[in-house]
């Protein structure tokens, strides 16, 4: 009997849709969902995240909190933010956004319009398949300053330069922590728990301070 991985997340795309159609469908399906949507170029890009999907989301987001605590960096968690831009005529739906360098601009804020706001300075995207929109061009287009991508065993780090995103090695945000370790974190978090996961993470994270001061 041959094993089979269960899904992480399902993906349905649908071509030909107008910029219009697709605003009308944000505002008929509302917020309260748990498909995150993509635009671009006339496809939309329907992702409903399962238990795998969602579980490595809300690890990494905790790990995130934990971060800022210990670094002292204020934070605004902004989750599956809708980003549209009317005049690029794209728009996506991370599985996680946050404000850290810019979130004394939008800390009383609740929405944000990317014509006047800044775009969250930290985005967040959990691929456990592939997507057929190109994520890169269109968080670049969008001006995230910072892209994660975790497809469950990697996490990647990209930052925005003239436009376009290079890989490196070291968040910028959180520049005295090799936070491409995170994924043995997630893994460990299988067997020994969320919390004391979460516990020794903390403890990680104050040696690595501490080795840089």
């Amino acid at each position: 009997m041959i094993a089979t991985k269960p899904l992480a997340e399902t993906r349905t795309l649908l071509p030909n849709i107008s910029w219009q159609t697709f605003k009308m469908m944000l505002a008929e399906m509302g917020d309260n969902r748990n498909t995150r949507i993509a635009y671009d170029s006339g496809i939309i890009e329907i992702m409903t995240p399962l238990m795998s999907h969602e579980n490595s989301n809300r690890m990494i987001e905790g790990l995130i909190g934990v971060m800022c605590e210990e670094l002292g960096l204020e934070i605004k968690r902004t989750g599956s933010l809708t980003l549209t831009r009317d005049d690029l005529e794209r728009g996506a739906e991370p599985d996680s956004s946050y404000y850290i360098q810019n979130e004394s601009l939008v800390r009383n804020k609740d929405k944000i319009n990317l014509a006047a706001d800044p775009p969250p300075d930290l985005v967040l995207e959990v691929e456990y398949s592939h997507s057929a929109i190109n994520k890169l061009m269109l968080y670049a287009s969008l001006g995230i300053p910072e892209l994660w991508r975790f497809n469950g065993r990697l996490l990647k780090v990209y930052t925005l330069t003239d436009q376009n995103y290079t890989e490196v090695e070291l968040s910028p945000t959180f520049n005295s922590i090799p936070v491409k370790q995170i994924p043995r974190f997630l893994q460990q978090a299988k067997t020994q728990g969320e919390n004391a996961t979460i516990r020794e993470f903390r403890e990680w994270i104050k040696l690595q301070t501490s080795q840089e001061n």
